[in-house]
Order: C-alpha cells, then structure tokens, then sequence
C-alpha cells in the first residue's frame, strides 16, 4: 500500500491544536498519535506533535518501536534539492 506524501506545512497543521489530529513523523514515515494519551494536546514531554521528530529521538529513552504501535498515515515530502544528509 502507498501511503499519501504530505509537506511539513501540512503535518504541521496536525498538531493537536489547529486539527483534531495529533501526528508526527519519524524517519519519512508520518504517524498519527491521536489516541495516545502520552500526546493529549499534541505535546509528549519536551517534543511537540506537528513536525519530524526524527533528529530530537536520538535522545529520547525509548527506541524507534514505539511507533510500531501507531499507524503510519502518511509519508513526509522531502525537499527537492536535499542531497541525503550530506554537509
């Protein structure tokens, strides 16, 4: 299954403010953690829905498989002229 391409604009609006829906992405992948109760009102501790998470989890006390619970609704546009994370 495909999974619709949204931009950060868009994600941005699911934030649990502007939309009903609490969504965040992670590695391209954009999850939809509306019915967590660890994000009622599209914040989880220091991380706030709405945008990719993908840079501040490095930190973070749990692994990427939390998201394994959630389901994937999205995918996040990548800029057209990002060249991979190179500097």
């Amino acid at each position: 299954m495909s999974l619709p391409v949204y931009t950060k604009s868009q994600l941005a609006l699911r934030n649990g403010q502007d939309k009903p829906q609490i969504w965040v992405a992670y590695q391209g992948v954009i999850y939809d953690v509306t019915e967590s109760r660890l994000w009622r009102n599209g914040k989880h501790y220091e991380h706030w829905a709405g945008q990719d998470l993908t840079e501040e989890l490095q930190d973070a006390p749990h692994t990427e498989g939390v998201f394994a619970r959630f389901e994937a609704v999205g995918r996040l546009d990548a800029p057209s002229d990002s060249s991979q994370g190179g500097y």
